[in-house]
């Protein structure tokens, strides 16, 4: 469907496609959801949006619904779940097309869900692609200015993540059992057996835009919390249901912190995922469900796709591939890393073409400049866009950092050539960043052509080679190819 999408693009004026568009993308959401059989009127659905931290927060959900004890399917950008089986996302898009959303809601049902979870996203919502499925919660990590050129102003990107809340409220009310199974076509004798699904919307406190969306009318709501005063919260709490965390203790193990006297412990990096995890505990809090039950779940997780992520081959550095690509990610990425404590930091980069904001294409490449004692500038996802012109935007961004061409910043189209690069210049007690694409299947070139590539397999392939030759290799000289 998209291909199709693309060849419209192509043949028909702008005016006319940009006309078009929003009733091509409704009618397909229609088509899609009735084709299917409506699934997401049979599953309670949960929908995770905002600027960043969607993924983990989508996986954490997961993980505490099932150490609940129920079954549960997801879509995510890093990882599919049907409820039985669980892969990584080669489609290089994170609210999957309407037909293979609306069949994975079929596959959930038939597989005994009871919960599926969406990580919904502002395009996905401009698109219809929420559209005639059933949302019954919302979680809201956070809102920070992204996507600015497609959207045409942060109002507008806001207002995109409001849709979906707006959309929660109109949404029919569906009544489950003591199970969670949702039961269609209950009549008012039933219901008096049975539990409504409550709209129900969760925000982080902390972040700037809750306001707003609090604002929407939903049934319930609940927020999180870090504790940092009692100047805290203006908010009124009386209407919210706020749950409060502090005491965040992070490290190059993992993280913890104490939310209500219980201790909660996780093996991912980054203080950031404890608001993540809080955002888990919530949801399952509004459902009842026991909160002890969701911190053991919680606790087994080893770690998320392309979500620094580290890979280890017996190296004498530290290797992390992370998803991070726009400012924001990155700047906590490197609040992160401080905890390792490295001799030198070593960072390949890049940026997105298609549309994607050009202006943060500098301001990566300036943090990047400012962070790491060595840049390596590469190829990401270039679409249809002149690969070489991000490149160069990205390396400039160094640049104003103070970075030199050939000293401590490099410029190697070919992404493999990039990461060789690093990990051949990375000496004992080094960390070498892999950003901007994580767990992703595919680089997306120009016409549509998704070239199959994982960070993660090209760093443990090239570790390996490393590894094997270490004692008669000669690494790249400054400036020269890993090849020469």
């Amino acid at each position: 469907m998209d291909k199709i999408l693309y060849f419209l693009k192509k043949i028909l004026p702008a005016k006319l496609f940009r006309r078009l568009q929003p009733a091509y993308h409704f009618c397909l959401a229609a088509l899609s959801a009735r084709f299917c059989g409506q699934p997401g009127e049979k599953l309670i659905v949960i929908g995770v949006t905002g600027t960043t931290g969607k993924t983990t927060a989508v996986y954490l959900l997961a993980k505490a619904l099932n150490a609940a004890g129920y079954r549960v399917g997801f879509t995510s950008t890093a990882v599919l779940n049907d409820g039985v089986k669980e892969w990584l996302n080669d489609k290089k898009m994170t609210m999957i097309g309407r037909f293979y959303t609306q069949a994975m809601l079929r596959r959930m049902v038939k597989n005994g869900c009871r919960f599926a979870i969406i990580e919904t996203t502002s395009e996905g919502i401009a698109q219809y692609r929420h559209r005639f499925i059933n949302y019954d919660l919302v979680v809201v990590t956070g809102l920070y200015p992204e996507h600015i050129e497609a959207h045409g102003s942060f109002e507008q990107y806001r207002s995109a993540k409001g849709r979906l809340i707006a959309h929660l409220s109109a949404g029919r009310t569906k009544y489950r059992d003591e199970c969670f199974r949702v039961q269609l076509g209950a009549g008012n004798l039933k219901k008096l057996d049975l539990q409504r699904v409550k709209k129900t919307l969760i925000v982080n406190l902390d972040d700037a835009q809750a306001q707003y969306f609090l604002n929407f009318p939903v049934e319930q709501k609940f927020a999180i919390s870090r504790d940092r005063g009692p100047e805290k919260n203006p908010l009124s709490e009386d209407k919210i249901t706020v749950y409060h965390y502090g005491s965040v203790r992070a490290s190059r193990r993992g993280l913890s912190f104490d939310h209500d006297g219980h201790p909660v412990s996780l093996r991912l990096l980054g203080d950031f995922n404890a608001a993540n995890a809080m955002l888990a505990l919530s949801l399952c809090r509004s459902l009842g469900l026991p909160l002890a039950k969701a911190i053991n779940g919680l606790a087994r997780i080893e770690g998320i796709p392309g979500r620094l992520e580290m890979i280890a081959a017996g190296q004498d550095f530290t290797v992390i591939v992370d998803y991070a690509f726009e400012p924001n990610a990155v700047r906590k990425l490197y609040e992160t890393v401080k905890a390792f404590a490295p001799a030198r930091i070593i960072h390949v980069l890049g940026a997105a073409g298609g549309g994607r904001d050009q202006a943060r294409r500098p301001q990566v490449g300036r943090l990047a400049g400012e962070n790491a004692d060595l840049v390596i500038v590469t190829n990401e996802d270039p679409y249809d866009d002149d690969p070489l012109i991000i490149m160069k935007q990205v390396f400039t961004g160094a640049e104003q950092a103070g970075k030199k061409k050939d000293r401590d910043l490099f410029l190697f189209p070919d992404r493999r050539q990039a990461i060789k690069k690093a990990l051949f210049e990375a000496r004992a007690g080094d960390l070498v960043l892999v950003t901007g694409k994580g767990s992703e299947q595919a680089i997306c070139g120009a016409g549509g052509e998704k070239i199959p590539w994982d960070d993660r397999a090209v760093v443990r392939g090239l570790l390996t080679e490393l590894l094997d030759k270490k004692s008669s290799a000669t690494p790249a000289g400054a400036g020269g190819r890993p090849d020469e």
